[in-house]
């Protein structure tokens, strides 16, 4: 086993001297690469039609090419998966990544070229791995035991065409490298099983016959195996299943709702939460230490980013930054083109950059989901810290939320509303609700102007619901297990009605 360390610290050191050279020199490594993607593309039929060919600099291509959303690429895709080859991107396309989000669709299909699996997806895992290598010279993280993965799934669309889709994680789970399935469990075909209620009973079965030093997976559905496994093995935490455990990796929801009930499940010191960025696009950042939260911005993953000021978003040329013109505590929307043929697309995500050179970001929240009904601007990285701050003041724990406004009217003056399923419930849940508002107040500055004296927003209320409400309403909406996730801010009432509707 010291040989098999020696030997993986001795790559992953290979892999980091990269990693800390666009750190220092982020720009010159995201010139190369836009010039890369234009060479590749210019026979496409997006290539064409912008005429690739002469791009010679990134101001060009800022003014010839416009920001796009799904629906503006939506009819590409959709050529794409009928078979048609060099739309967006060289080639034709066996594998679309499904992805839930706040299009007018019940999904999007996400193209993932070979490049981009290759290169992004599974490369930003390997990045993930050298930078914890990096900052935990000790480790020994696979010399000692496996990963687990907690992934989604994928089927077959198009058998004529063979083009599959399916969550992002489960087409990496597919295509991940011979060796790697040695450290990683469960075997792929429990991973990827459709029925996450079998999935997770067979997933329990097998990996506590392992030694398990790692888990990467969204927190929801982490939280439910976790549960599973110290059921079945009667014991009181999971270090007590997997002693040499070292790591959880998480991503797709903040974690602040979830940190203390996992310091339950790994009751030590030692164990390290590492936040990051993977989304359906592309893999973006991870946090590249313990003691900063802020995610390194992976600059060499395929992606060529830029950042648009949010309230500059409306706009119909919007100004957009590149990581060299970024300033920081901004909110700017991400936009991104990448080696799957996704051109100046708009993620969705509102991201700040904490720290530059080395450039790492924290997400803010989403485009969409945010409330600004009254002029208050929350954005979930408030409603986040809100909750966590307002959990450990009372003693509570939260599985999941989601907040939405009561309008203003003559009979009533508006207030936001929000649904909380507890871990464990506090007290008195007007106490809770009344610290919850003051929390967010003291967070941000508009919602606390607009709640002054009552004037044009009350008090939020929560509405307390039962355990299982949001799987059941994921369950209603189709949308159960993988990458699946709740809403956590919406400017309408959509998710939150619909929610209290489960109720029985």
């Amino acid at each position: 086993m010291k040989i098999l360390n020696t030997l993986i610290h001795k790559i992953m050191g290979s892999y980091v001297k990269h990693i800390l050279h666009y750190m220092e020199m982020p720009m010159p490594v995201q010139e190369r690469l836009l010039t890369h993607l234009l060479k590749r593309a210019k026979g496409t039929t997006w290539g064409k039609q912008y005429d690739y060919h002469s791009i010679q600099n990134i101001e060009t291509f800022q003014e010839r090419v416009p920001v796009s959303t799904y629906e503006d690429l939506k009819p590409y895709v959709q050529q794409m998966m009928q078979g048609e080859a060099n739309v967006l991107w060289p080639g034709k396309f066996s594998w679309f990544s499904k992805s839930s989000g706040t299009t007018n669709d019940k999904s999007k299909y996400i193209p993932v070229s070979k490049e981009n699996l290759a290169q992004c997806h599974i490369k930003g895992p390997r990045d993930v791995m050298a930078i914890w290598y990096y900052s935990n010279p000790n480790t020994q993280l696979f010399a000692n035991g496996k990963g687990l993965v907690m992934g989604g799934t994928h089927q077959l669309i198009d058998a004529e065409k063979n083009i599959r889709a399916g969550d992002i994680s489960g087409i990496m789970l597919q295509t991940m490298p011979f060796y790697a399935k040695y450290f990683h469990t469960p075997d792929v075909a429990t991973a990827l099983m459709p029925d996450w209620e079998a999935k997770i009973e067979k997933m329990v079965h097998q990996v506590i016959k392992e030694n398990v030093t790692n888990i990467n997976g969204v927190p929801t559905w982490t939280m439910v195996l976790l549960k599973r496994i110290l059921e079945v093995t009667g014991k009181d935490n999971i270090l007590e299943v997997f002693p040499d455990f070292e790591y959880y990796g998480h991503g797709g929801v903040s974690f602040e709702p979830y940190r203390e009930q996992f310091k339950r499940f790994f009751p030590a010191e030692h164990i390290q939460y590492r936040n990051m960025y993977n989304a359906s696009e592309g893999f973006f950042a991870t946090q590249f230490a313990k003691e900063d939260d802020g995610m390194l911005l992976l600059l060499d993953n395929g992606i060529f980013y830029e950042f648009v000021p949010v309230e500059e978003l409306k706009q119909e040329q919007p100004k957009a930054l590149t990581v060299e013109e970024v300033v920081l505590d901004t909110n700017y929307a991400m936009i991104i083109s990448t080696n799957a043929g996704l051109w100046r697309y708009n993620t969705g995500d509102t991201v700040q950059f904490t720290s530059l050179y080395p450039h790492k970001i924290q997400i803010t929240g989403r485009t969409k989901h945010f409330i600004n009904v009254f002029g208050e601007e929350v954005m979930v990285a408030n409603t986040d810290k809100a909750l966590a701050q307002t959990c450990m003041e009372t003693d509570a724990k939260v599985c999941e939320y989601t907040v939405a406004p009561r309008y203003l009217s003559l009979e009533q003056k508006g207030r936001h509303e929000w649904a909380i399923e507890f871990e464990k419930a506090p007290l008195n849940l007007n106490t809770f609700a009344q610290l919850l508002d003051q929390n967010l107040q003291k967070l941000n500055s508009d919602y606390e102007a607009k709640r002054y004296k009552d004037i044009a927003l009350e008090n939020l209320v929560v509405h307390q619901v039962s355990r299982g409400t949001f799987h059941k309403w994921l369950r209603q909406k189709g949308k159960y297990g993988g990458q699946s996730k709740v809403p956590r801010l919406f400017n309408k009432r959509t998710y939150l009605d619909e929610i209290l509707k489960v109720l029985p």
